[in-house]
């Protein structure tokens, strides 16, 4: 990793979900590392305000920063903080579309409210419009303007999203918060204090499998754009290894959310990043 980024983000110092992207973003063309290292470091910073502050008010302020030095950095006087440095570097290097780094921030900024999602298709706008921006800036980064890798980076970027609720529920449910779609849960008599107590009953199962399954559906739509999709926006896609062991994780464990298993760190990443890479393959 460059010393440039090294200074913004310490990689090991990373929860796993930052770390699995950061990991990936290794397998770019060298020539985007420091710009994707941008963009990731710049959404964990907005990704952790949520779990940091104590108020929404604070909260605000900080996405408000934010949005600020996105508007600095396309007025071309970036403030003297290491990662809005290296973000104007990269929408200068790569022409990055200011839209796709405002839908990030007005949606964590909404995320803040700190309800949970009515149903599965406000969990899916909410990732569209945080993780799939990502992703778009990531092949812009790549210099990809494709249609196909478009639609295929929506269906991953939603994905991602689904699964990132999943593998958080544990964690949220320590702290009595629950996020899962309600209208599943109701659908399946489920209740929020059954995860805030760690309920392992099948009832509990079968909301995860309702929505683990539409990440499942998200992942394969995506793949059915491969073929038309070019070669060099793959290593945007890298994120679908941590999406696909995860999902087949939770099957194995009959969709019990709270297994042991689960939140094991994966020793084999980085060679499983490297042969999906290596066969050119998402």
């Amino acid at each position: 990793v460059s010393r440039p980024f090294s200074s913004i983000v310490p990689l090991a110092a990373l929860p796993p979900l930052y770390y699995e992207g950061f990991l990936s973003s290794l397998l770019f063309p060298s020539e985007s590392c420091s710009s994707v290292f941008a963009i990731r470091a710049f959404n964990v910073e907005l990704s952790q305000v949520k779990d940091s502050v104590s108020q929404k008010t604070i909260g605000l302020m900080r996405m408000q920063f934010w949005r600020k030095v996105i508007e600095d950095i396309y007025s071309d006087i970036p403030p003297q903080q290491p990662v809005a440095m290296e973000l104007w570097k990269a929408v200068k290097r790569h022409k990055l579309t200011k839209r796709w780094f405002m839908r990030i921030i007005d949606d964590r900024e909404k995320n803040l409210d700190d309800k949970a999602y009515r149903n599965i298709q406000e969990l899916e706008s909410y990732a569209e419009n945080t993780q799939s921006s990502l992703i778009y800036l990531m092949l812009e980064v790549l210099g990809v303007k494709n249609v196909h890798a478009d639609h295929a980076a929506s269906h991953i970027g939603k994905a991602q999203g689904i699964v990132t609720c999943l593998r958080a529920t544990p964690y949220h449910s320590t702290r009595r918060k629950v996020y899962l779609p309600v209208d599943i849960c109701l659908l399946h008599g489920v209740s929020q204090e059954d995860f805030i107590r760690g309920s392992r009953e099948k009832n509990v199962r079968d909301v995860i499998f309702d929505v683990a399954s539409q990440a499942h559906v998200h992942l394969q739509h995506a793949r059915s754009f491969c073929k038309d999709v070019p070669l060099k926006a793959h290593p945007a896609f890298l994120q679908t290894v941590v999406l696909d062991r995860y999902l087949n994780r939770i099957r194995k464990v009959d969709f019990d959310v709270f297994h042991p298993s689960l939140q094991k760190r994966n020793s084999m990443l980085s060679f499983s990043l490297y042969i999906r890479s290596w066969k050119k393959t998402y």
